[in-house]
């Protein structure tokens, strides 16, 4: 496993090592996510062509959610944000 670096400027900007950009497909003008995991974070592309996507939540629920569900959810997912940022 080789192990890339790159120094964060005053203005907090990286620049993405070649070696990670290569590995990761990205070209200029792409976004990339930091993901949180293990008590740390994850670099991964966030530019990804539609038709990558056909699929991914195949059989992950039988039938749509209704209006009430959709509103819990978006604000369990509020809850969550709001109690994060406090931390």
């Amino acid at each position: 496993m080789t192990m890339a670096t790159a120094s964060l400027t005053s203005k907090g900007q990286l620049t993405v090592p070649k070696a990670v950009r290569d590995a990761l497909g990205l070209v200029t003008g792409d976004r990339v996510q930091f993901v949180e995991q293990d008590g740390g974070f994850r670099l991964i592309a966030a530019t990804r062509d539609a038709r990558e996507l056909k699929g991914m939540f195949a059989g992950r629920r039988k039938k749509a959610a209704s209006l009430d569900e959709i509103k819990a959810s978006t604000a369990r997912g509020a809850v969550r944000r709001f109690q994060a940022s406090k931390r």
